[in-house]
């Protein structure tokens, strides 16, 4: 069930950006012209010789020169590492490509950015990872859809829960908190409120809180498998009840709170869930107060919203040695080790984090790896492909949670009214379905 689930959701991203960034400047100008400019765009006029490292990831400047001194220092040979904006990365690969040659060796960049490139990117299957154990779901989405690993992960962020220790006695009997299940999450904050005398769980519900991020990757995949198509669905009324019952026994300053660092430090919550990088004070002030542990599963699996980066290498690399020898070097767990330091994103392979690092990273990477990791894994990509309507894409979710959860209306008369905002949205940006919807010709439609 679990591979078939990562094929649909392989599948499901295979053409999010078809027709946006590939009609670029490109079709004004020559090839040739394009490669001579492109020659001169990245860190400077004059080039270091060496595998060149194309990447839109590790761009600003601190973690450019972190890249250069720690991360590629200990390859076995001149890496020229250049960190890109957006724009001149995408143009000088489609210059080179249409070229039929060029310098670049290996791409850095996010799943996304890979998805409309497949044919011109070569098949990594044959890259030696040594003993790197690399996570399995995140192979799959290197695949975009086909047999070929089209791009290997990299690294990862994403969102996790985090708990104070004096919550752990209130778990329900049988519950492990490394795999926990919604109904045991709801019944665990119903526990913790009756002891304490308050609710004890915190949600960043407040202005400029994540919980977009939270409807969307990870309530809506662990309870209909989808994030736009099921919307409406019978298994969306369920999620939302779902969440309706855990808020009677969540902290009712939540809908104040941007960050959850604070209100855990504070006390005034116990339990909560946000993105790693807003619960790393929490981490870091008072390690042995916390736990991070993984989002809660539902019927469809354990969703969660990663933010995946990947290593490619184009068909027009000069030297396909010597580039595959750079990506099997990236996955490496030491070289993992040292581009966390470097970037604060988690490592894709199964890794043994050293006493050195700060504890916000220790605590959320095993639980990173825990629920990446999870047999019912089931990860609900970024959306892709919605320009300048992504402000709209998040307000259905969060108006959905004002009026649902907030204003008590009725489940399924506001999932009604916003599945028809949401496929306006869908439909004016011409958007197609990404992960864990499976693939659609056109508009991701909503059922």
């Amino acid at each position: 069930m679990a591979t078939r689930r990562q094929i649909q959701q392989a599948n499901g991203v295979a053409e999010i950006l078809q027709g946006s960034f590939m009609k670029s400047v490109i079709q004004k100008s020559s090839a040739l012209s394009l490669v001579l400019a492109a020659s001169f765009l990245g860190t400077g006029s004059v080039q270091a010789e060496g595998v060149l490292f194309w990447s839109k990831q590790a761009n600003p400047p601190e973690e450019q020169q972190a890249m250069r001194e720690n991360v590629l220092s200990g390859f076995e040979g001149e890496v020229d590492f250049q960190g890109s904006e957006p724009g001149p990365w995408l143009t000088r690969l489609q210059a080179e490509i249409k070229a039929g040659s060029g310098k670049i060796a290996v791409l850095g960049g996010l799943h996304g950015d890979f998805t409309t490139m497949g044919d011109d990117l070569v098949d990594l299957s044959s890259v030696d990872l040594g003993d790197s154990e690399m996570n399995g779901t995140f192979m799959e989405l290197g695949k975009l859809g086909g047999g070929e690993l089209k791009y290997m992960p990299w690294m990862q962020a994403t969102y996790v829960m985090a708990a104070n220790k004096k919550a752990l006695e209130h778990l329900p009997e049988g519950a492990d908190v490394m795999a926990l299940s919604y109904d045991e999450l709801i019944a665990w904050s119903k526990a913790l409120a009756e002891k304490t005398g308050s609710p004890k769980f915190g949600f960043p519900a407040g202005p400029k809180g994540l919980k977009h991020r939270f409807f969307q990757g990870y309530l809506y995949p662990s309870y209909t498998n989808s994030m736009v198509t099921k919307f409406r669905s019978a298994e969306a009324e369920t999620a939302w009840n779902a969440f309706k019952d855990l808020w009677t026994v969540t902290n009712p300053g939540s809908t104040g709170y941007d960050n959850m660092s604070e209100p855990l430090l504070s006390e005034e919550v116990w339990v909560a869930f946000d993105h790693t990088a807003r619960l790393a004070n929490a981490f870091n002030e008072r390690p042995e107060d916390f736990i991070a542990f993984p989002a809660a599963a539902g019927p469809a699996g354990r969703g969660f919203m990663p933010v995946i980066a990947g290593i490619a290498i184009p068909s027009t690399a000069p030297d396909m040695d010597a580039a595959k020898a750079l990506v099997a070097y990236l996955t490496n767990p030491a070289t993992q080790i040292e581009t966390l330091k470097a970037t604060s994103f988690f490592p894709v392979v199964d890794v043994e984090l050293p006493d050195d690092m700060p504890p916000a990273v220790k605590l959320s990477g095993a639980a990173i790896a825990a629920m990446s990791g999870s047999d019912d894994a089931n990860p609900g990509l970024l959306p892709v492909g919605l320009g300048k309507l992504g402000g709209q894409f998040n307000a259905v979710y969060v108006d959905a949670f004002e009026r649902i959860v907030l204003g008590g209306e009725d489940v399924k008369a506001v999932l009604d009214e916003q599945a028809e905002a949401l496929k306006a949205v869908m439909e004016e940006a011409g958007a197609p379905c990404w992960a864990p919807d499976p693939a659609s010709d056109g508009p991701c439609p909503v059922e």
